[in-house]
């Protein structure tokens, strides 16, 4: 006999305003379960997750929640304010009778060591102290809302086998595909207001999906022919009784009523992009490069062609210095040693991890033209900037939106419209996956094989990586980066081992008296975040390194002048002098700069 459930919703209903979110949702946890919770940005899984939490009420609708069990929920912007240090937080999720080392256990495991103060967490410390306050008492149930997000490949494995080794039934929302295939074993659908579910995992689902979709179109054909069959018969049938027409009449209009009721699926996101001319042939050949922070080698001759249309994957635990290799790679930043050949006609287009570049106070228009009309040029071609919109799943009345009011799903498609509507012939993308839905992920990756260019992607969705990259670049560690054949698959068949955290070299207390320099930037004590001025300095930095560089080149065209010396010995000597000053400049600003970049990294991991 099965034991009854632990937590259900029934029938629920909620309406935001005058929009309905919920129109019929339900869902069953019972022990031990393992549940995934799919739908479409916006479509109201998060609101479901906190209707099953207890911390959002529903307008309609039952929940039950089995007496004497418990619960925790991760929400995707955790609060960590009202406490000191982030034990504290884990342990403020403990029970009277829980062990209260676990909670050390877990924030060793992510990285962290307890004593960091909450008010200066960055959103990669706060997610893992989120993840551990909320795993540390084992609960009935943990309702996960977007878990992976802002965690490294070595983290992310770590937390699926953490999962898979608890008994607690699990609720997951994901964008990562293989996250939610290696854990789920029962797949609920939020779509349109309502829930269907499948008895099977999450590998099952856009098959069962597509089915569902296809049935309605042919219901939906159904219904069209109903109705023009009654229109037929009420303009040329046979007269009949008066109470068989009225019964005709009202059976038409009950059609009608059904056909305007119908919410079809939600739209899919209509991606294309805008290719410029072909580059050379050979885009990237880098020789025996290296880059060095004081003693700590972050790439160390390191080797690689890239070839027009290549798509080549970065990877490697936070802090292994994976953005440094693709700015040494693009030309962004000097090696110390070895060289970097770039090729012709390179048109580069970078998608950000970050949404920095986005002005929150920007209207949603405005970002996509860029202040310049209404109008976006895609391929050559003018289009309406609410056309456009509406190829990423924008409403015409989301123009005037500033960006602040949008989600991260949303912001996302902002970032991805705008890089995806200027020419290139190489595209460079930092995490893309973040924010965005299962559909969207789908289009992007059908849009890149699609893709006559170059692309270089940095990520941490492994199922992303095997889609889209035929090689991967691998931290090794010790500044060592290897490329493997095929996605991330294929590195861990030859590689016998995935991706292990970076562990800190923190000298021993026996040893804190030698004058040997720390191997790598450590953060000061209690502090976990850029200063105003650090911060400054990272976002500035890279300019001055180019007009340094502009000034180098300027003075080398001088000295260029074989006759010079002889004929002004002190322009010569001026020159020579300059050169050496602007050199010794430039090469102390990137220093600073990658000394700040991987400062940032740990902060960040």
């Amino acid at each position: 006999m099965a034991s009854p459930p632990v937590l259900y919703l029934k029938n629920i209903h909620l309406t935001f305003g005058a929009t309905p979110l919920l129109t019929g949702a339900d869902i069953t946890v019972g022990e031990g379960d393992r549940i995934t919770l799919v739908g479409r940005n916006g479509s109201g899984k998060s609101t479901l997750l906190k209707i099953a939490a207890g911390l959002v009420e529903a307008d309609t609708g039952e929940r039950f929640f089995q007496p004497g069990k418990t619960v925790r929920y991760l929400s995707q912007e955790p609060d960590l304010s009202a406490f000191r240090t982030t034990l504290d937080y884990v342990e403020s999720g403990l029970a009277p009778g829980d062990d209260h080392y676990r909670a050390r256990y877990l924030l060793n495991e992510l990285g962290l060591t307890g004593e960091e103060a909450t008010a200066s967490l960055s959103g990669g410390e706060t997610r893992r102290a989120a993840l551990a306050q909320v795993l540390a008492p084992e609960p009935d149930i943990l309702l996960l809302d977007e878990p992976t997000n802002h965690l490294d490949l070595p983290a992310i494995e770590w937390l699926e086998g953490e999962l898979k080794g608890m008994k607690s039934a699990l609720v997951l929302i994901s964008h990562d595909r293989r996250f939610l295939e290696n854990l789920s074993r029962t797949t609920v659908w939020l779509d349109r207001g309502v829930t269907r579910t499948l008895d099977r995992g999450f590998s099952h689902f856009e098959a069962w999906r597509d089915q569902i979709f296809e049935e309605e179109e042919r219901e939906l054909v159904k219904l069209d022919r109903k109705i023009e069959a009654e229109e037929h018969w009420m303009r040329y049938g046979v007269t009949a009784r008066r109470k068989r027409n009225v019964r005709r009449v009202d059976l038409l209009a009950d059609l009608r009523q059904q056909k305007r009721e119908h919410r079809g699926p939600t739209g899919t996101v209509k991606m294309g992009v805008t290719q410029a001319d072909a580059s050379s042939k050979l885009v990237i050949e880098a020789k025996s490069i290296a880059k060095s922070f004081g003693d700590r080698p972050i790439v160390s001759a390191f080797s690689t062609r890239i070839a027009r249309g290549d798509r080549v994957g970065i990877v490697g635990p936070n802090g292994a210095g994976k953005t440094t290799l693709l700015r040494l790679l693009t030309g962004d930043l000097e090696p110390d040693s070895g060289t970097v050949k770039l090729g012709l006609s390179l048109e580069m287009q970078t998608l950000e991890q970050k949404r920095d570049s986005l002005d929150p106070e920007t209207t949603l228009a405005d970002a996509l033209t860029e202040g310049k009309g209404d109008w976006v040029t895609i391929g050559g071609e003018k289009k309406h900037v609410i056309g456009y919109m509406k190829d990423f799943l924008f409403a015409p009345e989301q123009a005037r939106t500033p960006l602040s009011a949008l989600s991260g799903g949303e912001r996302g498609r902002v970032m991805l419209a705008r890089a995806l509507a200027k020419p290139s012939n190489m595209l460079v993308l930092d995490e893309p996956t973040n924010d965005l839905d299962l559909e969207t992920l789908d289009l992007l990756e059908e849009i890149l094989g699609d893709y006559t260019g170059t692309v270089i992607v940095i990520s941490h969705d492994r199922d992303f990586l095997d889609r889209v990259v035929a090689s991967v670049i691998m931290s090794e560690g010790e500044g060592r980066w290897v490329e493997y054949a095929g996605g991330y698959t294929d590195m861990l068949a030859q590689r016998g081992r995935g991706i292990e955290a970076r562990k800190l070299e923190t000298p021993a207390p026996t040893a804190r008296k030698e004058a040997a320099p720390a191997a790598a930037p450590t953060p000061p004590k209690g502090r976990s975040k850029l200063s105003f001025k650090d911060k400054h300095a990272l976002e500035t930095l890279p300019s001055t390194i180019d007009r340094l560089t502009g000034e180098a080149v300027r003075l080398h065209a001088i000295l260029d002048d074989p006759a010079l010396y002889g004929r002004d010995p002190g322009l010569f000597a001026e020159t020579t002098a300059a050169i050496a000053a602007v050199e010794a400049e430039r090469a102390a600003a990137e220093e600073e700069w990658l000394r700040l970049e991987m400062l940032r990294e740990e902060l960040e991991g």
